[in-house]
């Protein structure tokens, strides 16, 4: 390895070609899994995840590998290194302790893949948080917020979460359309109005099967939930192709609803307060 007169510099323009083979087959590997193995996976019908880890896991194998080819190549590094771990003891409880994280998400990570309780594309609720699994890496998992914003969450934590997935078997999701009429208003009235509206959007399907259908069953169930202070709530079980399109489906029937119970004299009630002056309480007297 001798490039120039200068050991040091030498041993500089050797560590940026490693980094540069590695980066470069890194790239390459990437190219081919993305371009190959993806749609492999889509031909065959075969969970892209662990391609997506497998690709992550190539990279941080290349990384470690080049650091590696690194400290061997340059004596004072491989000294140096030697040296961190002939004087193991504190130095090497310390790494240990600090590292015990990183390797609880690497196994984590792996435990994902393994038993697959989401997959790449999957909707899923953790904790707070909603979102489309984009990525899974050795480290952690990426979720594709509502807002387009990049949810990070460790996959120790993944691991140990409950996780709520609404793509795992089926995709179909029943919503939940809930308006409160006023103890006035036709509820029968009210009921048709809903069923009429969701049958019109165009993300509602029919969820029946066969045996629903002959036995009389109706494509969408409504009840009478509860008794509010000045409601009486109702429910529609509306049934959409996917989360993403119920969530919208939701909003545009509570919008048409709104707007059909005004057209046709249904009442949405709101509270009302009667307000007491303190004066006129000191007039009675």
């Amino acid at each position: 390895m001798k490039f120039t007169d200068n050991p040091y510099l030498d041993y500089l323009i050797f560590s940026v070609v490693v980094i540069i083979v590695a980066w470069v087959i890194s790239r390459i590997l990437k190219t081919i899994i993305s371009r190959g193995l993806m749609k492999s996976s889509k031909d065959l019908k075969i969970d892209p995840t662990k391609f997506y880890f497998f690709r992550n896991a190539i990279n941080a194998i290349l990384i470690i590998s080049a650091i590696i080819i690194i400290f061997y190549n340059i004596p004072e590094l491989r000294t140096f290194g030697i040296s961190l771990f002939a004087g193991a003891g504190i130095l090497a409880a310390a790494i240990g302790f600090a590292s015990q994280q990183a390797f609880s998400n690497i196994i984590g990570g792996i435990f994902l893949v393994l038993f697959k309780p989401f997959k790449v594309g999957d909707i899923i609720t953790v904790g707070t948080y909603f979102g489309m699994v984009e990525d899974i890496t050795l480290r952690h998992t990426v979720i594709n917020g509502m807002e387009n914003r990049r949810i990070v969450i460790p996959n120790s934590t993944m691991s140990s979460e409950t996780i709520l997935n609404s793509s795992l078997n089926d995709e179909k999701v029943c919503m939940f359309i809930e308006v409160g009429i006023s103890y006035d208003s036709n509820i029968d009235k009210a009921f048709s109005v809903m069923i009429e509206e969701a049958q019109k959007h165009p993300f509602y399907i029919d969820n029946r099967n066969e045996q629903d259908k002959a036995q009389g069953n109706p494509p969408i169930i409504t009840r009478v939930t509860s008794f509010g202070d000045s409601s009486v709530n109702l429910r529609a079980q509306v049934w959409a192709p996917d989360p993403i399109n119920g969530f919208t489906m939701k909003c545009d029937l509570l919008k048409a609803i709104k707007e059909r119970f005004d057209q046709e004299g249904i009442e949405i009630p709101f509270p009302y307060r009667t307000i007491v002056y303190k004066k006129d309480l000191l007039g009675d007297g």
